[in-house]
């Protein structure tokens, strides 16, 4: 299956993939941080190339209701990134997975499909993880493990605090990989 990793620098779900035999690739705008399949750049540069599945990390800077008290300061960033959403939801691709935190794409767009935790993938923290989703199957528990440490929101500010609460959890990578054929 030919994958697009949207919005993805680490390259873990991309890796995940192509552990599995797929013909995966990462796009962000931001260089990859693992050596693999990866286009720098805009994703509607490649959007339209003939995916079967996209599984997309829109940035949810100006989305995340955890912002919310700084959203009329942003209205048009705000704007740009709903749209955004939008174009990756609306893509001409069969198999779609939007992942995101609780944001307003709830309101916006619709609810989404599916919420999940780390520590239903084997990793014993918090961090709810919002999946729209189209023609794909609910995620399904891989490794439920005891813990609910809220070790992102606990993460102390710093220049790299944006980039390392963005990347997914190896267990979650692991179990789209596993889950969505």
């Amino acid at each position: 299956m030919k994958v697009l990793i949207a919005c993805e620098f680490s390259g873990i779900v991309r890796d995940a993939f192509i552990e599995r035999g797929h013909d995966a690739m990462s796009c962000d705008i931001l260089p990859t941080e693992s050596p693999g399949p990866h286009y720098q750049g805009d994703v509607m540069d490649i959007i339209n190339d003939g995916w079967d599945l996209m599984i997309a990390h829109p940035p949810c800077t100006h989305l995340a209701v955890s912002g919310a008290r700084w959203f009329k300061d942003k209205q048009v960033e705000q704007r740009e990134a709903v749209h955004f959403f939008m174009h990756l939801v609306n893509a001409p691709i069969e198999k779609i997975a939007i992942e995101n935190p609780i944001c307003i794409m709830s309101t916006l767009y619709r609810k989404p499909d599916q919420i999940i935790q780390p520590w239903q993938h084997g990793h014993g923290e918090t961090k709810s993880t919002c999946l729209w989703l189209k023609n794909l199957p609910n995620l399904e528990p891989t490794n439920i493990v005891e813990g609910r440490e809220t070790k992102i929101h606990k993460m102390p500010p710093g220049p790299d605090r944006w980039k390392k609460r963005s990347i997914t959890y190896q267990g979650i990578a692991d179990a789209m990989a596993t889950q969505w054929q």
